[in-house]
């Protein structure tokens, strides 16, 4: 009886975001501030109504409601309590209840955080917030029904997928859902704006901490797929340019180009139409994410689905959408004309730069991404780009947008000239220099990765710091540490964020440049060098765990004759699913990581045995983290409250 009450309550909630969609433009356009009000409570009644379905459908997993045909197919008595809750997004349509569960989520938080919004924003916001959402009841109820039930329950079900039934499936997506739907409040905002013909600086100030939000969001999404696929796929990478990745990656770029362009609205009054073009683009690349994910267009590990049908009617809410949006914003290009002017040397120019090397890199991963299908439709040819092209050609805007972060932060608006940071700067590229020639000087035989890698790391976090620091003032360091304590949050969430960058694009260039590589047939009891290390094979077993058998090895890892640890890296069997995975063994270093995978015995005797020494691996997410956390400091700033209540203020009295 509740799974046929959630599936009333998704219909129900269907049918108040049709509403939502229609009264409050209405009421927007007539001045009748009854029918705007009506946005509130149905953005909220339609998160409680979403919530008890999603809830409904989690507890259908828990206790193991075979009748549930999701249940049936992605469940099995045998897996441990995380898995079961994991389960209800480790599928298509449960994954898809979550993505409407979280558009509902935001479209409530509109309604309580937007109190300082005008009641015409506010309302013609929830209204493109809640037409978004009527596209995605219509598809998860005429394609994708969670709530489907099976003619006979059977005793047991099939089991989630093997490589899915890890901790990181119970944290990835929840966190990557919330950042690409956290681009839609971007989106409704922009489109709100051109409806109402009116983009400005409080409207820049207004979107910036939801973009904010959003970017958040994804970086801990990004980081934690990266992280995931480092330790469970036993291959020792961090990323492989899978077209799911990109996926995700591309609206991340955007969203950072979204987030710095926005602030030139909010100080300057300038591109304007280029920071609505990034808010439209930044929830498009979303859905074309969605349609890559789930049509079964491009081949990916990652891939929920692979159903045409459902292809297409994400492809329609994908050209209704972004073509709506784009061509709305064509009609209403009159309204967004840039009012303040800048020198060639300021800051908004460094912005726009920085703008155009995030534009580019986003476009260049989405030619890699899309050129396979392309090719095959027009050309007949099946093909795949790798990662020697996205490295070949994204390394270099990333290599730009490094050297160019701490010039831009410390220039002034308007008219800038470097004055008083031109020594320290000077004095940062020297050190950045210097560290990479001894890097270069002590390492042998290996391309120059690293040592760039190194300076441009140094560069970037030397630069952030050396912001801080020049925002202190003149003084002695005692009162420019005190100054420096007490600048808004904001100024530290970009110093932070910034240094995390820089933090991430050393452990890239490190974990790349300097990795050793072992693969060998070893028998019990042998002893092998990788590397500074001592490697020993010590034992092989069988255990049983609670719904697979692993095949488990001891592998003892020592330096200069002392033991330091002992791996347990295992292959498991899923006897439901049929089907084996690795799980590599981890001994975490903040310089560097020792990672053992062990594979299948060998017919001459011996088990194959790979062995890794990764250097500064864990740098790449403590950067990520890093980044994750200057956005919330700058989340958190009160600028963002109380300054767009002020000026609320200010015209409510200006107009009485």
């Amino acid at each position: 009886m509740l799974i046929e009450l959630a599936h009333f309550t998704l219909i129900l909630a269907f049918a108040i975001a049709i509403c939502q969609t229609f009264v409050p433009l209405i009421g927007a356009h007539k001045g009748w501030r009854g029918w705007m009000a009506m946005a509130e409570p149905a953005a909220v009644s339609q998160f409680l109504l979403v919530g008890f379905s999603f809830a409904v459908l989690t507890w259908a997993f828990i206790v193991s409601d075979f009748s549930v045909e999701l249940v049936f197919a992605n469940s099995h008595t045998d897996k441990p309590m995380l898995y079961k809750i994991s389960g209800v997004w480790g599928n298509h349509e449960g994954s898809m209840l979550l993505w409407l569960l979280i558009l509902a989520l935001f479209g409530a938080c509109a309604v309580w955080f937007g109190s300082n919004l005008p009641d015409t924003l506010r309302a013609r916001v929830l209204a493109v917030q809640a037409s978004i959402s009527v596209a995605f009841y219509a598809f998860i109820l005429f394609t994708s029904n969670p709530f489907t039930r099976m003619t006979f329950a059977p005793l047991n079900g099939r089991d989630l997928n093997p490589l899915l039934q890890d901790p990181g499936l119970a944290f990835h997506p929840p966190f990557l859902y919330l950042g690409y739907v956290g681009l839609s409040m971007t989106f409704s905002f922009a489109v709100a704006a051109l409806i109402e013909g009116r983009v400005d600086a409080a409207w820049g100030r207004w979107v910036r901490p939801w973009t904010l939000a959003a970017w958040m969001f994804l970086t801990i999404g990004i980081a934690l797929g990266s992280w995931w696929a480092y330790y469970e796929l036993g291959w020792g990478g961090f990323w492989f340019w899978d077209p799911v990745e990109n996926a995700s990656f591309m609206p991340w770029l955007i969203s950072a180009a979204l987030l710095h362009s926005a602030i030139v609205v909010e100080k300057r009054e300038t591109l304007k139409s280029w920071t609505v073009l990034l808010a439209i683009l930044a929830f498009g690349f979303s859905l074309l994410g969605t349609f890559i994910v789930r049509s079964g267009v491009l081949t990916s590990v990652h891939a929920f689905a692979n159903d045409p049908e459902r292809g297409v009617f994400i492809l329609l809410i994908l050209t209704f959408f972004l073509g709506g949006a784009l061509t709305l914003f064509a009609a209403r290009a009159n309204v967004l004309q840039s009012k303040g002017a800048f020198g060639t040397v300021s800051r908004e120019s460094a912005l726009v730069l920085n703008n155009i090397l995030l534009a580019v890199a986003a476009f260049v991963v989405f030619i890699g991404t899309i050129w396979p299908l392309v090719a095959e439709l027009a050309f007949g040819r099946v093909m795949s780009v790798g990662p020697p092209f996205f490295d070949a050609s994204f390394s270099p805007f990333m290599i730009a947008l490094a050297i160019v972060l701490p010039l831009g932060s410390l220039l002034a608006w308007k008219r800038g000239r470097f004055g008083r940071a031109r020594g320290p700067l000077a004095a940062l590229a020297a050190v950045a220099a210097a560290a990479a020639a001894l890097a270069f000087a002590v390492q042998t035989g290996r391309s120059a990765l690293g040592p760039v890698g190194l300076a441009l790391g140094i560069w970037v976090v030397g630069g952030a710091a050396l912001d801080l620091w020049m925002r202190g003032g003149r003084g002695g360091p005692a009162d420019r540490l005190r100054r420096i304590m007490q600048l808004p949050r904001a100024d530290w969430g970009k110093a932070v964020a910034h240094g995390g960058m820089g933090i991430t694009i050393f452990g890239v260039a490190g974990i790349l440049a300097w990795q050793v590589e072992d693969i060998r047939v070893a028998n019990i009891g042998e002893t092998f060098d990788v590397g500074a290390y001592q490697v020993t094979l010590q034992d092989v077993r069988e255990e049983a765990g609670p719904n697979y058998q692993s095949t488990l090895a001891d592998i003892t890892i020592a330096r200069n004759g002392r033991d330091i640890a002992v791996l347990s890296p295992e292959k498991r069997f899923y006897p439901v699913a049929r089907m084996p995975t690795t799980e590599a063994a981890i001994r975490n270093g903040i310089l560097r990581d020792i990672y053992v995978v062990i594979g299948d015995p060998q017919a001459q005797g011996g088990w194959a045995v790979r062995t890794y020494i990764k250097p500064f691996a864990n740098w790449i997410w403590g950067g990520a983290i890093l980044m994750a956390l200057g956005g919330l400091l700058s989340l958190s700033d009160r600028r963002l409250r109380i300054g767009v209540g002020a000026a609320k203020q200010a015209r409510s009295v200006a107009a009485e």
